[in-house]
């Protein structure tokens, strides 16, 4: 009975203040009523003083978010045009092999180029079976032969194993990180003065078809590099670093010491001569 009683004492509260509430908001348009006729002229000139003006920036704000964006896509159909351009002046073949891909590289993670010598006098194609077939992975993204023709054999924005352990303490040097994007399938450690493990995910490899004292390096092959580090400049939207591999591992021989003086020019200027 108790617990009917306050029941219903509630219920007829929430009554009377729905009521109380509703007949506050009635006399209160009634009394807005009353005044609207003496100010509309003064609502709308202050309206108009402050839609008028919202608007024009409005349609101002619109109108240069749509500039902004045919100004992005045209920047990026440029690019892509460019890119186009410099692939067709690089002749670049493809032969991609997964085996070959060891993670992902996105732009933000790109910094480096590094200059490898095959140390053989075998074809592109020829040197990409080999990799293929010995299991271990090692590969860069592309090899230059001797006539100037270019096989990329891994995608740029994939991470290629060219580089392999460098000094310890190249990883400071050269701000690269041993992370988990680089799947490391296929890699061995080569002692502790060469601990470090990251170039890969930052850089792009390319091989120039050559072996160490045998003799100066074809015009041919220095136009390509030159048109391939053209392209790789021209994809990515900026300039990467140019190093041999013996910068990252010292005691390599790539490249050769007859490169020495191609290598100072693709530093100063990104062509050989």
């Amino acid at each position: 009975m108790l617990k009917n009683g306050i029941s219903f004492y509630l219920a007829r509260k929430r009554i009377l203040s729905a009521f109380f509430i509703g007949a506050v908001a009635v006399f209160g348009l009634v009394g807005c009523n009353d005044t609207a006729f003496d100010q509309r002229d003064n609502s709308e000139h202050i309206s108009n003083s402050i839609i008028i003006p919202a608007r024009n920036s409005l349609v101002s704000a619109t109108e240069k978010v749509m500039s902004v964006s045919e100004d992005k896509v045209a920047s990026q159909q440029a690019s892509q045009q460019k890119g186009n351009e410099a692939s067709s002046n690089a002749l670049i073949t493809k032969d991609i092999r997964t085996s070959f891909d060891h993670g992902a590289k996105g732009p933000e993670f790109q910094k480096y180029i590094v200059l490898h010598d095959t140390e053989g006098d075998g074809s592109a194609s020829g040197v990409i079976d080999w990799w293929d077939s010995n299991g271990t992975g090692v590969a860069a993204h592309f090899i230059i032969n001797k006539d100037g023709s270019i096989v990329q054999c891994v995608e740029l924005d994939r991470i290629a194993h060219h580089a392999g352990y460098g000094d310890t303490g190249h990883n400071q040097k050269y701000g690269t990180v041993d992370e988990s994007r680089d799947d490391k399938v296929g890699t061995k450690s080569i002692g502790s003065w060469a601990s470090d493990y990251g170039m890969n995910s930052y850089s792009v490899g390319i091989e120039l078809v050559h072996v160490g004292g045998s003799g100066d390096y074809p015009k041919a092959q220095l136009e390509a590099l030159d048109s391939l580090i053209g392209y790789i400049d021209t994809y990515y939207g900026f300039e990467s670093q140019i190093i041999d591999h013996k910068a990252w591992r010292s005691g390599n021989s790539d490249t050769s010491k007859e490169f020495s003086r191609y290598l100072a020019n693709y530093q100063d200027h990104r062509t050989y001569a």
